[in-house]
């Protein structure tokens, strides 16, 4: 008998989330040394100064293990969202949450609910746990699909995601269309609100998750510093939940789960607000630049409320991009063959990309 005989059979069925390949893998590659990275949603900013210094001051004590509890990062942000201190659950990485998600709530025989295209490791988190998942499409305009993902819950449903704005597509769920989805669930589902871009929003009807946290127990929001506040490679997120919720998260969650210092670099980063500022602008205004270049090229985007666009380049743009040293998602693992997703970048390297698609579809390339 083989190591493969005794591993769980939803184990081995398991696909492994593909990130977007790294620029020193490409420079690699390439044998150049000018790639850019518009693949994987990083702030182009780079985190805040101040969260930087906080981190360089913490370094002497990285011999000790960090604070359990959060304690600090917890007050802050309890004081900010004027929810109690219990109600937060952090993580490494708004990912994390999603685990503890699984795994307190799922099992063999247990189903979740989102749509498709959607977060790809929704489906990692559920097969892990040996659970259904139960995927229910987009609408023609890549929006969720509401009415259908409600008609698709079951007995066996425990956990349902709607990833607001929806990655990879960008598109977002106004306020209304929300709160009636939302009073159509049973209380034995949790309901789980991705909002690891929310900071990026520009919809005036965006729904109000605490408020629904407050209504609803077996609600949780779940949020990142990865995105604005440029943290992503010190891992840290947080789910906002009612008290009982975040108390069976904590339960299973593993001690020490966020670094020193990332819990000093999310507290330095949330006091600065110009620097989020910079990156909500430079982000709105990617995002005008190019959808107006694009369109002029004959490349259909769609609204984004995220720090990324959806774009319908053509079979193959990811890979012609990448021989020109430029990143983006390819998304035919989502059955999206022809599109690409590009992550926001700074105003040299969007004009970069446009340049070089152009070139593409001259044939000049």
């Amino acid at each position: 008998m083989g190591l493969k005989e005794i591993i769980k059979p939803h184990i081995l069925g398991l696909e492994p989330y593909q990130p977007g390949k790294p620029i020193e893998e490409l420079e690699r590659e390439l044998g150049i040394e000018d790639c850019i990275k518009l693949a994987s949603n990083e702030s182009p900013i780079g985190p805040s100064t101040k969260a930087l210094a906080a981190v360089r001051e913490a370094l002497d004590g990285v011999h000790r293990y960090p604070d359990g509890a959060s304690y600090a990062l917890r007050e802050r942000l309890s004081n900010q969202l004027e929810v109690d201190p219990a109600q937060l659950v952090f993580g490494a990485g708004a990912d994390e949450i999603l685990e503890l998600l699984a795994k307190v709530l799922l099992g063999p025989g247990d189903e979740a609910v989102f749509a498709w295209p959607s977060f790809a490791m929704y489906p990692v988190v559920v097969q892990g746990m040996g659970a259904t998942s139960i995927r229910v499409p987009l609408t023609g305009d890549l929006g969720h699909d509401l009415s259908e993902m409600s008609a698709a819950v079951t007995d066996r449903t425990r956990l349902i995601f709607v990833c607001n704005p929806n990655n990879p597509t960008g598109t977002s769920v106004g306020a209304e269309a929300f709160n009636r989805f939302a009073e159509s669930l049973p209380e034995t589902v949790v309901l789980a609100i991705d909002e690891a871009y929310y900071e990026f929003v520009r919809r005036s009807d965006f729904p109000d998750s605490l408020e629904w946290i407050r209504r609803r127990p077996g609600t949780i929001a779940l949020r990142t510093f990865s995105k604005i506040f440029g943290l992503a490679g010190l891992r840290i997120g947080y789910g906002i939940a009612d008290p009982e919720l975040a108390g069976y998260l904590q339960r299973a969650r593993h001690p020490f789960n966020v670094s020193r210092l990332a819990e000093v670099a999310a507290l330095a980063a949330l006091e600065d607000v110009e620097h989020a500022d910079r990156a909500r602008a430079t982000n709105a205004e990617g995002i005008d630049y190019l959808c107006r270049e694009l369109g002029a090229l004959g490349v259909e985007t769609w609204p984004t409320d995220a720090n990324f666009l959806l774009a319908k380049a053509g079979p193959d743009t990811a890979v012609r991009l990448l021989r020109e040293g430029i990143i983006v998602r390819a998304l035919s693992g989502f059955g999206m063959p022809d599109h690409i997703r590009i992550s926001i970048g700074l105003p040299e390297e969007n004009e970069r990309l446009v340049k070089t698609l152009r070139r593409l579809r001259e044939g000049s390339l």
